[in-house]
């Protein structure tokens, strides 16, 4: 099948995964990132291999309607920043993989939401695009166990690994999972990304909420307020000892990188 893929380096096992099941590539879409904590430079490396178009700025109907004249069958995104316009009348599939046990933790960005809860599983879903985020009837998901150590790093990578064995299954199954996709069921949630003070750690907060926090945002670090000095905290080490020290009184407690 022909397809089109908007994608960026977290999710280019999807792309990688389509091609290896002899899917012919039309075009990439992805979306100018600093290459620093968010990267697309490996997947537009991966395009240029292939000799296909690839385009920085947003998805318009003009180009879905190129899509279509060029016979594309399917839009297959994963992680893309932008709104995809209606694409219906102009190709006959879109699909989304979202990093998330679908209906919970619809949204941009579940990763640290799912630390702060303290979730003992998590997983990863295919459905088809529609125009409301992440509610589409669902081809497929992978669910995986969670540990208290996970952190938004390691979940990030266990997203990134059952993302590829979902991908798999879908490339190789694909008209038998659209034809019989099912309606999302239970609970929906959706989360948006958290707000400013959300990254800041709160020292009079119990020693397991604080070390939380740290886990659940990673190397994208976390703020906080030490004797007059902001840091930005990717790694704490706390534990629980009565004492008379004010909170935070003291940074040498604290291992920051900045």
């Amino acid at each position: 099948m022909r397809f089109a893929i908007a994608t960026a380096d977290r999710y280019l096992s999807v792309f990688e995964t389509f091609v290896g099941a002899g899917w012919q590539p039309v075009k990439l879409f992805t979306v100018p990132l600093d290459n620093i904590v968010n990267h697309n430079q490996a997947t537009i490396g991966y395009a240029a291999s292939l000799n296909i178009d690839i385009q920085l700025s947003r998805m318009t109907e003009q180009d879905l309607q190129d899509l279509q004249a060029r016979g594309c069958e399917v839009l297959i995104v994963a992680s893309y920043n932008w709104h995809v316009p209606d694409w219906q009348s102009y190709l006959r599939h879109a699909i989304n993989f979202h990093p998330s046990p679908l209906p919970e933790g619809r949204g941009p960005y579940p990763f640290h939401q799912a630390i702060l809860e303290g979730r003992d599983n998590w997983g990863v879903s295919c459905h088809k695009l529609t125009h409301e985020f992440d509610s589409g009837d669902l081809l497929a998901q992978r669910r995986f166990p969670l540990t208290p150590a996970d952190c938004h790093d390691s979940l990030s990578l266990r997203v990134q690994m059952a993302t590829r064995e979902l991908a798999t299954q879908v490339a190789y199954n694909f008209r038998n999972l659209w034809d019989n996709a099912v309606a999302q069921d239970g609970d929906a949630s959706y989360w948006k990304k958290l707000a400013d003070d959300e990254w800041l750690l709160k020292f009079d907060q119990p020693v397991a909420a604080i070390l939380r926090r740290v886990r659940a945002f990673g190397q994208l670090e976390c703020v906080a307020h030490v004797n007059n000095m902001l840091m930005f905290v990717r790694r704490i080490v706390g534990w629980t000892e009565v004492h008379h020290h004010p909170a935070a009184a003291s940074s040498t407690a604290i291992t920051a990188t900045s």
